[in-house]
């Protein structure tokens, strides 16, 4: 399975909803990256992205995007693919 690193902040309703369907696909590690204390990971993120909201997710080297990409990413029946890729 694909390492997943998500961006996320403390209190993010989002960044939530999207840690519980990536463990529903059976993400079993994330390596969650906190932006709310740690200013220098926020503009990592920011420079790495091109976008100021969380969650921000990536999969392999891929950026998937925030809650919404991935839950439409879900939807099309791309998301199991993505994490199983080699």
């Amino acid at each position: 399975m694909q390492a997943v690193k998500i961006y996320t902040t403390a209190i993010c309703p989002y960044c939530v909803r999207a840690k519980q369907l990536l463990k529903a696909k059976g993400v079993l590690q994330l390596e969650e990256i906190r932006i709310d204390s740690d200013s220098d990971q926020r503009l990592k993120m920011m420079e790495l992205t091109g976008r100021r909201t969380v969650p921000q997710i990536f999969i392999g080297q891929t950026h998937v995007g925030g809650c919404d990409d991935l839950m439409a990413l879900d939807a099309q029946g791309a998301l199991l693919p993505l994490l199983n890729a080699a």
